[in-house]
């Protein structure tokens, strides 16, 4: 009965899988192929070359999504979870790497996200100025209204973000695979019309092109990139599905409407090479055109909207794994815990996608700079994978090397491929990559100096607690002293003795400890020690994917104390750290200076763990790092 009940979720699941999975490269046929043939300028739209040139991204999408990510990558989850900042912690937990070589693993993971989050502003802007295109395929009146259509599509997008996509979302999986189908259908059409282009799925027309024309395949190969865009969404949504849904909905939807559209693609340029001028929608009836300009705009939404929230997603990852400092976390529906809202993230996207608009205008523009980010996250999984099957998997480095070198080398000549249109537009996710990392590392040196700074000069808590004895006048009620040093005491209490000269009846240490899981059990939450009669500690155990909320842990932590719990005679002390600039072998002053900027607009801690404001006392201490 069980396994019927799972059997008849599957489709459903396959289904909601293919709104939020795959839109991203389920938008790439708007633009893939044409930019593919532009990128061999000069080249002949003749049978060898159109066949040469679709079964190079035949094999592309076989090699790197089917093979690569479907059939390997998925298999790397950390407990069930997916995505490069979930595949390093995954490494740094089972990969036996010395301390001071686990550096260069983090800073690949740090690349792979940073480039994550410039997909997250390309995609959006391509996406949806391709699909408006479309428009001028129809007539010439909208030429001069491409670029605003586009840009109020973006901006009504960004403004819905704060209500969250639970609404939306369940039309999400329904109006993808009308999209997918009518890929299928529109291709499908073209092929039986032209069927000699089937000749793609034989490799041998690929190796021929290879050969005949290699500086051209170079070339090529820049452009035919967009055809995989969104291999690394398969694996980072892997947590919200399952592998077996997302394969599902791989191999029997998504895979064959592509290849059948980019099949088609090509059987309509060897009957009319002008078509070359924007083959998927010369593609399309003339009766059809303008609902599946409709149609495209609202896939090419949906990929956009997929985007955001795994940026959003990757973003909260990172906070929690003291990667980036505190942002506002807002959760915008009560039953799903991964849908959140990200204001400043939120405002900061909408932003870099209106500037990239006006900047580049068309999405042929736009597509140098779109290359170059996808290639490098996708080289930085496979690095990562293979470690990872060396260490969990315990497979010998020869078979490692024969199992990931293919896809090492193809995803190599992407990488050097996409890195020739640096200056015409490769520029833009090196340069948001290039701050993004700049500040993922900047933040962790920063807080490793500052703990460093707190533990060396600060009594140690025991030799404390030892001796405070009388000397001090106890109050009623229950001090709760958030810290990230739970073995020194807290700049907090300090300062209560300094200032107010006491302490409460019960002093209660709380460390939150973010373990590299997505998800810590809730018998395994809760830590708790009694140091003395006045004095406790406790630890709360969290996911790097848990929503955190001390107030209702602590509810727990009392209930294991045999304290009794009551939230309004409970009174939260957090230290309010002013970071000072000291000359010093810390961090370069330039660095200094970006982490005390990033320190000082952090959210507040009572935010970030949900704990009452009016509970809240802060106490302000000075360090210099």
């Amino acid at each position: 009965m069980q396994n019927t009940a799972k059997k008849a979720t599957l489709p459903a699941t396959a289904l909601a899988a293919l709104g939020v999975v795959f839109g991203d490269i389920g938008t790439s046929p708007l633009y893939a192929l044409k930019e593919s043939f532009h990128a061999a300028h000069g080249l002949g739209i003749q049978p060898e070359n159109v066949l040469g040139i679709l079964s190079i991204i035949f094999w592309c999408l076989m090699l790197i999504i089917s093979i690569k990510y479907v059939a390997i990558v998925m298999r790397a989850d950390n407990n069930g979870e997916g995505g490069i900042m979930a595949l390093l912690a995954l490494n740094l937990r089972k990969a036996k790497i010395a301390d001071n070589k686990k550096i260069y693993m983090i800073a690949i993971g740090f690349v792979g996200a940073s480039l994550f989050f410039g997909d997250g502003i390309i995609t959006p802007a391509i996406s949806v100025l391709s699909a408006v295109e479309g428009l001028s395929i129809a007539t010439n009146v909208f030429d001069p209204f491409i670029m605003p259509i586009a840009i109020a599509i973006i901006i009504t997008l960004f403004l819905v973000q704060k209500h969250g996509t639970a609404f939306v979302g369940k039309f999400f999986g329904p109006i993808t695979l009308v999209w997918f189908i009518s890929l299928g259908i529109l291709g499908l059409h073209s092929v039986i019309q032209t069927p000699i282009v089937l000749g793609m799925f034989s490799p041998h027309w690929a190796i021929q092109f290879i050969y005949h024309h290699p500086v051209m395949t170079f070339f090529v190969m820049g452009a035919v990139v967009l055809t995989v865009t969104g291999g690394e969404a398969l694996y980072a949504d892997m947590g919200h599905f399952g592998p077996i849904p997302i394969r599902l909905a791989w191999f029997v939807v998504v895979l064959p409407c592509l290849v059948l559209n980019y099949a088609g693609q090509g059987a309509l340029l060897l009957r009319d090479p002008a078509a070359i001028e924007n083959p998927f929608y010369l593609l399309v009836p003339q009766w059809a055109l303008y609902p599946m300009i409709i149609m495209a705009t609202m896939a090419t939404v949906i990929a956009s909207q997929a985007v955001i929230s795994g940026v959003f997603s990757l973003a909260r990852q990172a906070i929690q794994l003291g990667y980036l400092p505190r942002l506002s976390i807002k959760h915008t529906s009560e039953s799903e815990e991964g849908q959140i809202y990200v204001p400043f993230l939120n405002w900061l996207l909408l932003i870099a996608i209106i500037i990239l608009i006006l900047i580049f205008k068309t999405s042929s523009n736009l597509a140098s700079a779109y290359g170059l980010a996808v290639t490098l996250t996708m080289l930085c999984d496979t690095i990562l994978v293979s470690i990872f099957i060396y260490s969990a998997w315990k497979w010998s480095w020869p078979k490692v090397v024969l199992l990931i070198i293919p896809f090492f080398i193809l995803e190599s000549v992407l990488v050097a491929a996409t890195s020739l249109k640096v200056l015409s537009g490769g520029w833009v996710p090196l340069l948001i990559g290039g701050i993004a990392v700049t500040i993922l590392m900047t933040w962790k040196r920063g807080r490793e100096l500052t703990f460093a700074k707190l533990e060396h000069d600060t009594l140690a808590l025991d030799l404390f607690v030892k001796s405070i004895g009388n000397s001090v006048h106890w109050v009623p009620g229950d001090a709760v002293f958030m810290t990230g040093t739970p073995n020194v005491v807290p700049h907090a209490m300090l300062h209560n003795i300094k200032h107010n000269k006491v302490l409460h009846q019960r002093n209660i240490l709380v460390t939150v400890v973010i373990e590299d899981v997505p998800f810590v059990a809730p018998e395994e939450r809760i830590s708790t020690e009694a140091l003395a009669e006045h004095f406790y500690r406790i630890k709360i155990f969290y996911g790097f994917k848990d929503e955190m909320n001390v107030p209702k842990a602590l509810m727990k932590a009392y209930e294991q104390l045999g304290l009794e719990y009551d939230l309004m005679h409970i009174s939260f002390f957090i230290s309010r750290d002013r970071i000072v600039h000291s000359v010093g072998d810390g961090m370069s002053p330039w660095r200094e200076k970006l982490f005390i900027s990033m320190q000082r607009n952090t959210s507040p801690v009572s935010d970030f763990y949900q704990i009452p404001t009016n509970r809240v006392v802060e106490l302000g201490s000075q360090i210099e790092i």
